[in-house]
């Protein structure tokens, strides 16, 4: 029989014109010309400087994320999943979505294939999607979050392996685990009990696409309701280094935004922090903050995970180390919003002010911090962020008063013609 998916048309400007692959994560070229990004960066590794497409040749190698084709792709690709899938199907009764549950916690027992499990998923995520008191409803039902805990538990299991419905899983279990008012016991059960429950929703952020991917992070976020149970997801190999890929300038900006919520959740405490950057964080952050194309949420999250690396010796050593992540911090400060000038306000503070980083403190005053604070004290500001800037104030005084002496010092020893 003849596969109906070999006949979808993928239009043309989705493809990388170097591979003629539908692209992953598209950039575009100072010539305006958008590529795959793994593709434009060998091309341009292997020592070229022109543009592929045109041959001009390049003044800048530089290349930013072309997010709103990113997002075209993404709804063109999950609407042909959706049209295999059969996801367009009419929204199932309550007393059908009460028989698919039975059904679904008869399978599990007996250990059937996952085809009809998938099946019966598909329509419950669409119940789920229609409404919140859908959602209510589904979470209410005795079993049914139990049910879908242990399939991401028995992830090693034949019928659970698939990624495709893993990501069903993901996306259902998003949608109702926090209107359980019980879900806080039974994922810390299911945390504890080291199944695959963490293994599974790693596969799901390494294999799966962006929406479940965001999903699989959000029940991260809500599982990390304690000190333990977030030191469990820190300590999980290769979940957070998974997670710093999430949140790189390429990715779809409602994932990196998900991925922030749920880092700033579990770097609490120092042993989770001393992992996050050893694993490289403050540079990923760093990359961040830089980036001018970043929304007001994502820019603020940002500022506030850096301002929570800032309280650990280790992360205000790499954010004093890495003057461009300090000045773009400075760049910050009443452009964004009244959170992100108090996150940024906060950190400068730390580094500078209390504890006295010449490091820092020589960035913020190349990036013209100065005058930075001088205006945020004529502004409107909070009475925290007001102490913090007169702190500020006072230190590169002092510092100008320093440099005032010492060249002073110097020209009274010079002799005269």
């Amino acid at each position: 029989m003849v596969r109906d998916d070999l006949y979808i048309t993928v239009p043309s400007f989705f493809r990388c014109p170097i591979s003629l692959d539908v692209m992953k994560s598209p950039v575009s070229l100072c010539t305006g010309v958008t590529y795959d990004r793994s593709c434009i960066q060998r091309w341009l590794d292997n020592g070229n400087n022109t543009c592929p497409a045109t041959m001009q040749v390049l003044h800048s190698k530089e290349f930013v994320p072309n997010r709103t084709l990113q997002r075209l792709i993404q709804i063109w690709s999950d609407s042909v999943r959706n049209s295999k899938t059969g996801s367009a199907e009419s929204t199932p009764s309550l007393e059908q979505v009460q028989d698919l549950i039975k059904e679904l916690q008869s399978k599990t027992r007996d250990g059937n294939s996952n085809k009809p499990i998938s099946e019966s998923l598909s329509k419950i995520v669409t119940f789920a999607r229609e409404s919140e008191e859908n959602r209510k409803f589904l979470a209410k039902m005795d079993g049914f979050i139990v049910t879908l805990l242990q399939f991401l538990g028995n992830a090693s299991d034949g019928a659970c392996k698939n990624i495709d419905f893993l990501e069903q899983v993901v996306v259902v279990l998003e949608l109702v685990l926090s209107k359980n008012e019980d879900h806080h016991q039974l994922t810390n059960s299911m945390l504890k009990s080291d199944l695959g429950f963490l293994a599974s929703l790693l596969y799901v952020l390494q294999q799966g696409r962006t929406d479940s991917r965001i999903a699989s992070v959000r029940i991260l976020e809500t599982v990390a309701n304690d000190a333990e149970s977030k030191l469990l997801i820190a300590e999980k190999d290769g979940l957070l280094s998974e997670m710093l890929k999430l949140i790189t300038p390429e990715n779809d900006p409602a994932l990196i935004e998900a991925s922030l919520t749920c880092l700033i959740r579990i770097s609490i405490t120092k042993r989770v922090k001393s992992k996050l950057v050893h694993l490289g964080t403050i540079k990923t952050l760093a990359k961040l903050v830089s980036d001018s194309s970043s929304s007001v949420t994502v820019t603020e999250k940002v500022l506030k995970l850096l301002e929570t690396m800032s309280s650990y010796k280790e992360g205000r050593w790499e954010i004093c180390e890495n003057r461009v992540c300090v000045e773009a911090i400075v760049q910050r400060v009443l452009k964004v919003s009244s959170a992100a000038t108090e996150h940024a306000v906060t950190i400068l503070w730390s580094v500078c002010y209390l504890f006295r980083d010449e490091r820092a403190q020589e960035a913020v005053a190349r990036a013209n911090g100065l005058t930075k604070i001088l205006l945020l004290m004529q502004s409107n500001c909070s009475p925290s962020v007001r102490q913090m800037s007169a702190d500020l104030l006072k230190i590169f005084r002092v510092n100008s008063k320093s440099c005032l002496s010492s060249y002073h010092t110097k020209t009274t020893h010079i002799m005269p013609f």
